[in-house]
């Protein structure tokens, strides 16, 4: 039985425009308010997690805090959907993210099999930290014990995944090669011989304009429903994980997806602000005597 069948997502909020403030500046407002709630969800499980080892009849107290963990998710995907829908390409370079992040990411964010890898890399942990425990025969409950029938759908999933992965990362490639199409050359080519003409014709740039809008338009239509495919498989991924685990598994599992997330997204930061400082200070003291402001 799925773990719950009941739970509704959360809507996400209406984006709100104003005149000198772009779609994905909002929607940087919007992730920090996100990634702040999820620093808070966090310490909501780690605390379940530690209630549970004195008390292990508590599910009726966790199921709901993992409904609203998903859901947390779940509000995520549907707001970045929306705003996907405004400016495709802002959010497949999100400047809301570090150079860090950036460096791992696959179509606008996480890749799909990071959650199974992840879930191993915990249960690996944690079978190692209670190995004397598991050899005596004592169950441990955490992701240190995963049973054969858990361990043989972890495998069906992590395959599952890794093809659809395949798939879209092939349609991204495809879609990447577009950019130097038959359209886009002979189109790159007239732009380029009415800027060399010295005596260019309003109208025909005007049309010239237009042509371009279209053809860019029609490209960022399918990158916009690439990112909407792969978000899908992300959040489809995370709970399929999620229904193979049981509740107190799920909670050590987005404990590590929360734990990871948050201190990558710090480490960037720090990344980015130490890298600033070491170029400014480069050019400061560069043997040239170029000076840069304080």
């Amino acid at each position: 039985m799925p773990l719950f069948p009941n739970s509704k997502a959360f809507m996400a909020p209406q984006p709100i425009m104003h005149a000198n403030n772009p779609q994905h500046e909002t929607f940087h407002k919007f992730f920090e308010c996100w990634i702040c709630e999820q620093n808070s969800y966090l310490e909501e499980l780690v605390s379940a997690a530690r209630n549970h080892e004195t008390n292990e009849n508590d599910d009726a107290v966790l199921v709901p805090l993992i409904e609203s963990v998903v859901r947390h998710y779940e509000q995520y995907y549907q707001a970045k959907s929306k705003w996907e829908n405004h400016d495709a390409i802002s959010m497949l370079t999100p400047t809301w993210r570090s150079k860090l992040e950036d460096a791992f990411l696959w179509i606008g964010g996480w890749r799909p099999t990071l959650a199974i890898h992840l879930l191993y890399s915990k249960s690996g942990i944690q079978f190692e930290a209670k190995i004397g425990d598991l050899i005596r025969g004592l169950t441990t409950g955490d992701l240190g014990d995963l049973g054969h029938d858990q361990i043989a759908r972890i495998d069906e999933l992590q395959k599952k995944t890794i093809h659809e992965e395949r798939v879209l990362t092939e349609k991204m490639a495809k879609q990447q090669e577009t950019v130097a199409d038959k359209s886009m050359v002979e189109l790159s080519n007239a732009v380029s011989e009415m800027i060399r003409s010295e005596n260019g014709d309003v109208g025909n740039e005007e049309n010239h304009e237009e042509k371009i809008e279209s053809t860019l338009d029609s490209k960022k239509d399918c990158l916009e429903e690439l990112l909407h495919m792969a978000d899908d498989l992300r959040l489809e991924t995370l709970k399929a994980v999620v229904e193979i685990l049981t509740p107190i598994q799920t909670v050590y599992f987005l404990i590590a997806a929360a734990e990871l997330h948050l201190r990558l997204h710090d480490w960037g930061k720090k990344r980015d602000v130490n890298g600033a400082e070491n170029v400014i200070s480069g050019v400061r003291n560069h043997p040239s005597g170029l000076q840069v402001p304080s």
